[in-house]
């Protein structure tokens, strides 16, 4: 089965979130026509599926049941920082978005797939822990916390590396996982990231001591991926 992949290189949140809507949108509008023309295998519907990666300019976003009082951060000082602000449609709370991290949105048709919101998380926080393990670092999952932890069971010593959050709609995915590469994690600071007080934010680079050539990082989450997910991931720019 084949995956399109896209880098959109940078690109702000809104833009991007308005791509994954209209791309959800036309494989919705698909599957609507094939149950009207009586085709009941998944596998016979042409919805298209795709991996896109960006980095996006300095954002917060906070998903749609998360607490505005974990933005510890007033608006005017988010503009004096050039932040922007966004209370988007996926589920978790809030988080940061920025240069050096790499973001993936996975638009899945998960009826092609398995009909499992649980097993799909899980297997986007396999596909960070094999990347992890290809840096000599144990990625792990905390019990009742989606996304990719280190020491998760270590008191005071708990750090996310990579947060998740994702929306359904007739089986069909968006949004999806941000895994701390190059990320500056200062911008961490004025938020509760997660909604999870007292537990510490992450990255690759400061796990490792060194900067990681982001291409590295892609090819490496694209292989990983392919083999989780058991798909062809397809550059069409390639």
């Amino acid at each position: 089965m084949d995956i399109e992949f896209r880098d959109l290189g940078r690109m702000g949140y809104k833009e991007t979130w308005d791509l994954q809507e209209r791309l959800l949108a036309e494989n919705v509008q698909v599957k609507s026509a094939a149950r009207i023309a009586g085709i009941s295998d998944p596998l016979q519907v042409a919805t298209r599926q795709y991996l896109l990666f960006v980095a996006h300019p300095h954002v917060y976003t906070l998903g749609k049941s998360g607490d505005i009082s974990n933005v510890l951060i007033s608006e005017s000082e988010m503009k004096e920082r050039a932040v922007s602000f966004y209370h988007t449609n996926r589920g978790g709370d809030i988080t940061y978005h920025g240069p050096g991290q790499l973001v993936g949105y996975p638009i899945l048709d998960l009826e092609k797939h398995y009909t499992d919101i649980g097993r799909y998380l899980r297997n986007l926080e396999e596909v960070i822990i094999k990347v992890m393990a290809m840096y000599g670092l144990k990625g792990e999952r905390s019990a009742g916390e989606t996304g990719v932890w280190l020491d998760p069971d270590r008191k005071g010593r708990e750090r996310k590396i990579c947060a998740m959050g994702v929306r359904c709609s007739r089986w069909i995915t968006m949004h999806g996982f941000a895994l701390n590469v190059n990320t500056d994690l200062s911008y961490f600071g004025h938020i509760v990231p997660c909604g999870i007080a007292e537990k510490q934010v992450t990255s690759l680079e400061k796990e490792l001591g060194y900067s990681l050539p982001e291409d590295e990082v892609k090819a490496n989450v694209k292989r990983a991926f392919a083999e989780v997910f058991g798909v062809d991931v397809i550059d069409p720019s390639e």
